[in-house]
Order: C-alpha cells, then sequence, then structure tokens
C-alpha cells in the first residue's frame, strides 16, 4: 500500500493512526501542502479533489480518498483489532463521535478555507484566528458533552482505541498549533492522553514524519 500523506494534515494523521493499529505498513508518498503538490497535475491525476491523505492498494487495483472511508475500508479488510464496536448502535455512536470533528469541525479550518479567508477575502490574521477558534470551540464543547454518556472509558468507546480516537487526537494537535485553550476540555484530555501513551499513535504523530521538518 501507498499513503499519499503531509505530517501536518490532520486527515492523514488520522490514517496514519488506523494503519498503525491495525499492524499494518503503507509507503508514505509525502504531498506538501506548503508548496502547493496536491494542486499539480501530478497529484491531481490521483485525487482530483487535491485533498489528503489517498491510499493506492496496488493487490486490489484501488486508489481510495477521503480519511473516513479509508479507515472504515481498512476496518472492513482487516477487522483485528476493531476500530467500530460489534453493536449497531456503538458503531453509530462511534462514527457520530468521528464526524462530529471530520465534517463539522476540521473542514473549517483547513489550509484552503483558511487562505480563501485571507488571499481572497482579504481577512487578517486575527479574523483568521477568530475563526479558527470560534469552529475549535464549538466542536470541542460538543465532543466533550458527547463523551460524558457514559459509554466512555479509557478510550472514546469503552477501553480500546476507535475510530472516534483515531480522529479526536489530530484534532486536538490542531488546536494546540493554533493556540487554543483546551483546558476546559478533561475527558478530552485524558483520553488523548491515553491515546498518545500508544505506540501506534507516538509513530502517527505528525513530528515523527519523514517529511517534517528538522531542527
Amino acid at each position: 500500500m501507498k499513503l499519499y500523506t503531509y505530517y501536518r494534515s490532520s486527515a492523514s494523521y488520522r490514517v496514519r493512526i488506523a494503519l498503525n493499529l491495525k499492524g499494518l505498513t503503507a509507503e508514505h508518498i509525502p504531498v506538501n501542502l506548503l508548496k502547493g503538490d496536491n494542486l499539480g497535475e501530478a497529484y491531481r491525476a490521483v485525487n482530483p479533489q487535491g485533498l489528503l491523505p489517498a491510499l493506492e492498494v496496488e493487490e486490489e487495483a484501488a486508489l481510495l480518498t477521503q480519511s473516513l472511508a479509508i479507515t472504515e475500508y481498512l476496518e472492513e479488510r482487516f477487522p483485528t483489532p476493531e476500530l467500530l464496536p460489534s453493536r449497531a448502535k456503538d458503531r453509530a455512536r462511534v462514527r457520530a463521535l468521528a464526524q462530529a470533528i471530520a465534517c463539522e469541525v476540521t473542514p473549517l479550518n483547513n489550509r484552503r478555507v483558511l487562505l480563501f479567508l485571507t488571499d481572497t477575502l482579504g481577512l487578517g490574521e486575527d479574523v483568521k484566528l477568530q475563526w479558527i477558534h470560534h469552529w475549535l470551540k464549538l466542536g470541542f464543547d460538543a465532543v466533550e458533552a458527547l463523551l460524558q454518556d457514559g459509554r466512555a472509558g479509557k478510550f472514546c468507546h469503552g477501553d480500546a482505541p476507535t475510530l472516534a480516537d483515531c480522529v479526536l487526537v489530530p484534532q486536538v494537535y490542531n488546536a494546540h498549533r493554533f493556540g487554543f485553550d483546551m483546558g476546559a476540555y478533561h475527558t478530552v484530555n485524558r483520553i488523548v492522553a491515553a491515546c498518545e501513551a500508544l505506540p501506534a499513535f507516538a509513530k502517527a504523530h505528525p513530528d515523527q514524519q519523514a517529511d517534517a521538518p528538522k531542527a
């Protein structure tokens, strides 16, 4: 397998975690978002959306896009360890937690949206940061509340990491990067600490990627 990735892309980060949890190896193909490599003809031939990640599965002649779809593909092909619970209502809860971040928060704070705010609309950096923090607060307020339903354990759902944890950890990384105060989100912070103690999450961290800038 080949994973088209960028070290700081939260969607790529999710898939890296899922691959690691499954014990799978993929060749990493860096696509530099800052240099616009994702918008060039070479990568557009891989993913016409110009978004990351993409996963090439040679033995199935498949090219997969969208991080949640990729992760569910990995779950279906490699079901152990499971990232989605066995009961339908629990799978729905895990998917809802994941989508509360992946669909409602991340897209509003990704690079192409932020560039539109500054480069096209001419808004200043202070307004951009206000925009980022606004959507992060709404998102984390909701996720923290959703985690209070009694089904969270050491992780978002029970005592083993799931798809929800794969999505949560990269968004918290982004929140810190943007200087957002995470102090109020006690359950989120506890779960993220448990995740980051696992090798699968640590190995997927942006700082550990080959394309991360060297100090």
